[in-house]
């Protein structure tokens, strides 16, 4: 057992106010490995009082300075990644090569690109006499899920130092040690005290409180729908900003004109990247009726040849766990849901894969013949379960993809790049990837319409929720 028993407040590593302890558990074995402290209210105020004392000069910094930390906490990043990606896969179970490949460099690259977008970013315009002005929000809190746990803590944390805010971050307390790791990097970056705090705890006695905390001025959020509805109850009372990044259910339309087989079967290996748990997964895969019975062949055949497997004895390209034993049992409840209620089991389901007695580990299931009014198609599952649902026409796929209360993600398949964006045009999501496209960090904004959240992360659409807007009448001589 390794003990992380301190939090990190004003620049140093202090014991919590009252000790009370938590064992993580390594999600292959089953087993703890590492013990943190929960914090309390007490430490919550210890942090905000240091960053809003710390606010006052860091808010003032000048944007080479800021974007010159932001750089040197990327090559920390660099330097400590085998440390990040070994926390990363013995706290949510993701392979060592998964962690190496995408988990940690998706947290590098928010730094990197916040840094560019930095220098050139406009804090000022004229508009005749009128001057408009961009400052930062004020004192900042993160709460940040154990899915993507660097990406996500990453999106926040870039903008903010960006912007020159200051914040108090609480990880999941299911995936924490890589950011306690990020605390020491930034430490040794040289980020001011008091900008950037840590204290470690659950939803009810930290997350709950900061929500509340008068003295945050903004509350960003990642994780469910249910969780972020309370943090927006939480918040109003103080009436400060709230931002959310929410669950979602994917459509991945793939249209008569595309190469099937090349999009069905990258549809279930991107479901199946990080044990299908990504609020932007591609879950439920649209397909023409009359090419259902060939799309099901290739989703079985890639789905069955997927490896399962954890930490650097993982192949290449194999699923890990799933992260925790309390998302295990509701894989598993909404895989016998799908069985219960009708659709067509094409492989995988219950229970462990093949050769696994311990471990929260899953087959990689895919359903056919699914109804968008089943359980299966309705909730987020947050698992290696792909759902395809057959479609007639091109507007019955289109309203198959809007009828859900989530809009994160979209997926459309399609030799025809036009035809692609016509169609893409018409869902009613944040995000479209064609033909399979990957995020861009610098370019794009990332977040969702109706459940999915309010706001957006990445790039200079992800700075604006760290900024006020302040105008200045008379800003020219008279």
């Amino acid at each position: 057992m390794q003990d992380y028993l301190k939090f990190y407040i004003n620049g140093e590593w202090v014991d919590p106010v009252e000790p009370r302890t938590l064992d993580v558990e390594n999600p292959a074995t089953e087993e703890p490995f590492a013990r943190i402290s929960l914090g309390s209210q007490a430490d919550v105020d210890k942090a905000v009082d240091a960053a809003r004392v710390a606010f006052e000069s860091f808010s003032q910094t000048s944007v080479e300075f800021r974007a010159s930390l932001l750089e040197k906490i990327a090559a920390g990043i660099q330097e400590r990644a085998s440390d990040m990606a070994k926390a990363i896969s013995d706290e949510m179970g993701a392979p060592m090569w998964l962690a190496n490949a995408a988990q940690v460099p998706a947290g590098m690259g928010h730094y990197m690109a916040a840094a560019k977008i930095l220098r050139e970013y406009q804090w000022e315009e004229d508009r005749g006499a009128t001057l408009i002005r961009k400052e930062p929000i004020g004192v900042c809190g993160f709460i940040t899920p154990w899915n993507w746990p660097q990406n996500q803590i990453a999106c926040k944390v870039a903008p903010a130092i960006a912007t020159g805010c200051t914040m108090v971050l609480k990880p999941s307390e299911i995936a924490p040690l890589d950011a306690m790791i990020v605390a020491e990097i930034l430490h040794d970056a040289g980020v001011p005290p008091g900008v950037f705090n840590l204290v470690n705890g659950d939803g009810p006695g930290v997350g709950a409180y900061m929500s509340q905390h008068p003295g945050i001025d903004m509350m960003s959020f990642t994780g469910s729908t249910r969780a972020g509805v309370l943090v927006s109850q939480a918040a109003a009372p103080t009436v400060k900003r709230v931002a959310l990044e929410l669950g979602g259910k994917s459509p991945n339309i793939v249209l008569p004109d595309a190469d099937l087989k090349k999009a069905i079967g990258g549809g279930v290996m991107q479901m199946m990247t990080n044990t299908g748990q990504s609020c932007n997964a591609p879950s439920r895969m649209l397909v023409q009726r009359d090419q259902q019975d060939e799309a099901i062949a290739i989703a079985k055949a890639t789905a069955e040849q997927v490896k399962v497997g954890a930490g650097a004895d993982a192949p290449k390209g194999a699923m890990g766990p799933i992260a925790n034993g309390n998302q295990w049992n509701k894989v598993q409840d909404l895989i016998q849901a799908g069985i219960d209620e009708g659709a067509t089991l094409v492989t995988g389901g219950t229970g462990r894969p093949e050769g696994f007695n311990k471990g929260y580990f899953t087959k990689p299931t895919v359903f056919a013949n699914v109804k968008n009014d089943m359980t299966i198609a309705r909730e987020e599952i947050f698992g290696p379960v792909l759902c395809i649902l057959p479609y007639d026409t091109e507007e019955d796929a289109i309203r198959i993809a809007n009828d859900t209360v989530y809009g994160l993600s979209s997926y459309v398949q399609s030799s025809d790049l036009d035809h692609a964006r016509k169609v893409g045009n018409q869902i009613r999501a944040g995000n479209v990837h064609i033909n399979g496209a990957g995020p861009d960090f610098a370019s794009g904004a990332f977040g969702g319409y109706k459940q999915s959240g309010i706001g957006r992360e990445w790039g200079d659409y992800g700075f604006e929720e760290f900024l006020e807007v302040k105008t200045v009448f008379g800003n020219a001589p008279a």
